[in-house]
């Protein structure tokens, strides 16, 4: 379960943020926990209970400021990602020294802080699931991309190959993988795969869920790389 700290000791602040990130998080259907502090204090007395993945963190606050509490979450081995929060943008300069993600500016942009917290989550390699939309006979299926074993072409029919179903519609085959993430990669002139299931390379052929796929001479390069990276991921 993702872990997120939210401190702030304005409570309007927080709750704005909260509300903002929860919003978020829920529409990508994570699994989540928001702990929310009114003192750098109380967020560091909590770290013998919890572990942040992700911290928000006013910078000003009294007693404690933001940037102390963040020097004494690196010194307590804290690998989560700070965002630290502010009203003057002069302050944001004092975050490299604790390796702050980014900064986001009171008063909030939805925007500016959901792209943060993409940004923080793809820095902890939290991923979330990604879809793709396919327009069949009037309709949008939303076909999570985790789930499609290869794209084949057939002219301009394109076929997403699931466990379960085979989706077809028209599309371009270069159009579609510039669309996709790095873990799906091209094969052949009619083949699109996802490494995620990609068991075998061997010669002029793969082994993807048990089905074995053609792959041409000019993409095996590519692949043999490819894989190798992904494997270390």
């Amino acid at each position: 379960m993702l872990k997120l700290a939210v401190c702030d000791d304005e409570r309007v602040f927080r709750s704005d943020l909260r509300k903002i990130i929860s919003t978020e998080l829920d529409l990508c259907g994570m699994d989540y926990q928001i702990f929310e502090f009114t003192c750098g204090e109380e967020l560091l007395d909590s770290l013998d209970n919890a572990d942040y993945q992700i911290i928000f963190l006013d910078i000003e606050m009294k007693a404690l400021d933001g940037i102390s509490t963040a020097k004494q979450l690196r010194s307590r081995k804290s690998c989560g990602e700070i965002v630290f929060v502010t009203s003057h943008p002069d302050f944001v300069f004092q975050g490299y020294e604790v390796r702050a993600l980014n900064y986001i500016m009171k008063p909030y942009e939805r925007e500016k802080i959901t792209a943060v917290l993409h940004m923080a989550l793809e820095a902890q390699d939290i991923s979330m699931e990604k879809y793709y939309v396919i327009e069949q006979q009037g309709k949008r299926i939303r076909v999570p991309l985790s789930s499609v074993k290869y794209f084949t072409s057939d002219k301009r029919i394109i076929h997403a190959v699931t466990s379960e179903k085979r989706y077809s519609f028209y599309e371009k085959l270069s159009e579609l993988e510039s669309q996709l993430p790095d873990s799906f990669i091209r094969i052949h002139s009619r083949y699109l795969i996802n490494l995620k299931y990609l068991a075998e390379l061997k010669g002029n052929s793969i082994l993807v869920d048990g089905e074995s796929l053609p792959v041409s001479r000019s993409c095996k390069p590519d692949l043999s790389i490819a894989f190798a990276k992904y494997m270390l991921h």
